[in-house]
């Protein structure tokens, strides 16, 4: 069985103590790729330390987080699109817009958020969308920038069935992750009418960890329980559930 968090920051200030163990102790469990979303600049240097050791379970993507979108964002994008053009990330991101913490930025967000999805369709490279109270404005740019280039991962699905079928009519995976798990979380309501072949498994470690683990820190291995818990929503055994939803990621990332 192979699982896959396509979605986890393991560069993560929290796992400085013991990340090396994190990792080795998620791969032993059967989660093998882990796919390494940027949030600027100054966290490059940690993943690529990342690549280096876990040369085979390891996938950087390169984007500029809209939470760190502030004056000097068109710095920010410059790394971005030298670091895409290497050739050596497999997909741009995280990318998107927040208007949780502050709205101050929103214009700057929004240019963000086109200029990377334009790079992506350039290079035909997946995008993973970050979205928190933005499902609107996100929609919007997505739906402007539509065509058969445009693919990726809608990161941490927080939305409603109906977005969730915007989403997949925009050629986007749902990205699954401990919220599925939560009492409130609501996605578990309705996720069983989406077709498995829209979802992939995420964590967004060291953030949202699944029941019961909920408000300590998130780790790869518990992506086991979010498997866990879509196994028992569509009825299908685990290991048929890994199969499924990791050949899901490679259509996405091509790796």
């Amino acid at each position: 069985m192979i699982l896959t968090d396509t979605h986890t920051h393991l560069y993560s200030e929290q796992f400085d103590e013991d990340r090396r163990t994190v990792i080795q102790k998620a791969i032993d469990a059967g989660i093998e790729r882990f796919f390494i979303p940027a949030i600027d600049k100054s966290y490059y240097k940690s993943m690529f330390d990342l690549k280096r050791d876990f040369p085979d379970h390891i996938f950087l993507m390169s984007g500029l987080h809209p939470t760190h979108v502030k004056e000097d964002y068109l710095e920010e994008l410059e790394v971005v699109r030298k670091n895409i053009e290497t050739g050596s990330f497999c997909g741009i991101g995280e990318i998107g817009i927040d208007l949780y913490w502050d709205k101050s930025y929103l214009v700057q967000q929004q240019d963000a958020f086109r200029k990377q999805i334009q790079w992506a369709k350039e290079l035909n490279l997946p995008i993973a969308i970050h979205c928190r109270e933005a499902f609107e404005p996100i929609f919007e740019i997505l739906e402007e920038e539509q065509d058969k280039k445009l693919f990726g991962i809608f990161h941490c699905f927080t939305g409603n069935k109906e977005q969730a079928e915007r989403a997949i009519r925009l050629n986007m995976k749902l990205g699954i992750g401990g919220v599925v798990t939560f009492k409130n979380g609501k996605i578990d309501q309705f996720i069983k009418h989406i077709p498995l072949d829209h979802i992939v498994l995420e964590t967004d470690s060291p953030y949202l960890a699944p029941a019961p683990y909920r408000g300590k820190r998130n780790e790869s291995i518990y992506l086991l329980k979010v498997a866990e818990k879509l196994s028992e929503i569509y009825g299908l055994d685990i290991e048929e559930l890994a199969k499924i939803t990791t050949e899901n990621s490679r259509q996405i990332f091509k790796v």
